[in-house]
């Protein structure tokens, strides 16, 4: 996917034709203010050398061999100011649309989005902002390859314990230790059929999010997803001590000219 910078005006609402033929395309939701970094900017827009992860997440993806296209959900009332975001880093190809109030409402509205040449979709979060381009060309080339959804994730290196969870800051008495060696850490873009995803946002929609991410929608469906390797680059920056990660991990990148 080529990057190019225009003279042309920012409009408030660009959406996507399908004039370039996309068949992969990367929708980004960044709607959300991710209260959990503290107050100030919504997540997406909290700058990680200098730069917003938003924009490092779109380059990121727009890297990869396989994207034709990248759309990213914006606040309901802010697609202008990430239009215009996008724009001053030469990022003008980027499509933006509105989200909606919840995550799920501002993928579907994404997917809405996207001309019908496109066949594979990849949801990708704008807080793992380092995201490997290998990663998001494996996650595509396992959709393209067959697999209705794919996600990348790593193996668990904690022990981890379910426990009966409490509404106060009473201890919390342990149900049960699941057998690390099946569980794994999943990461994002998530990759699908199409079809898939959408009939999953169709069907589950009226019931409410109900589920964590996009893949646990289509296991809903009874559609299989299956796992490729993620990356540990591929963090999502959620509390300022990961943001300090991410800030090391971008100095050693730039430090490596891998940047």
């Amino acid at each position: 996917m080529s990057i190019e910078s225009t003279d042309s005006a920012p409009s408030a609402d660009p959406r996507p034709t399908a004039d370039a033929g996309p068949r992969t395309a990367v929708v980004i939701p960044a709607a959300g203010r991710g209260v959990r970094l503290g107050p100030g900017a919504p997540k997406a827009l909290r700058e990680l050398g200098g730069t917003p992860m938003l924009i490092h997440a779109v380059r990121a993806t727009a890297r990869a061999r396989t994207v034709g296209l990248v759309v990213v959900v914006a606040p309901p009332d802010g697609a202008w100011e990430v239009r215009s975001l996008l724009d001053a880093h030469e990022l003008t190809d980027v499509a933006v649309v509105p989200g909606g109030d919840t995550r799920q409402d501002s993928v579907r509205l994404g997917l809405a989005a996207l001309p019908d040449t496109v066949e594979t979709v990849l949801v990708h979060d704008a807080a793992r902002p380092l995201v490997p381009h290998e990663t998001v060309d494996a996650v595509a080339a396992a959709v393209r390859d067959g697999a209705p959804a794919v996600v990348p994730a790593l193996p668990v290196t904690d022990t981890v314990k379910q426990v009966e969870p409490s509404t106060d800051a009473e201890p919390e008495p342990v149900t049960g230790t699941p057998d690390r060696a099946r569980l794994r850490a999943v990461q994002t873009p998530q990759g699908f059929d199409r079809k898939i995803l959408a009939q999953a946002h169709a069907r589950l929609a009226p019931e409410g999010e109900g589920a964590t991410d996009d893949a646990g929608m289509v296991e809903r469906l009874g559609v299989e997803v299956v796992v490729v390797r993620g990356h540990e680059e591929a963090f999502k920056v959620t509390r300022p001590l990961d943001l300090v990660l991410a800030e090391a991990v971008l100095a050693r990148r730039k430090a490596n000219v891998e940047y």
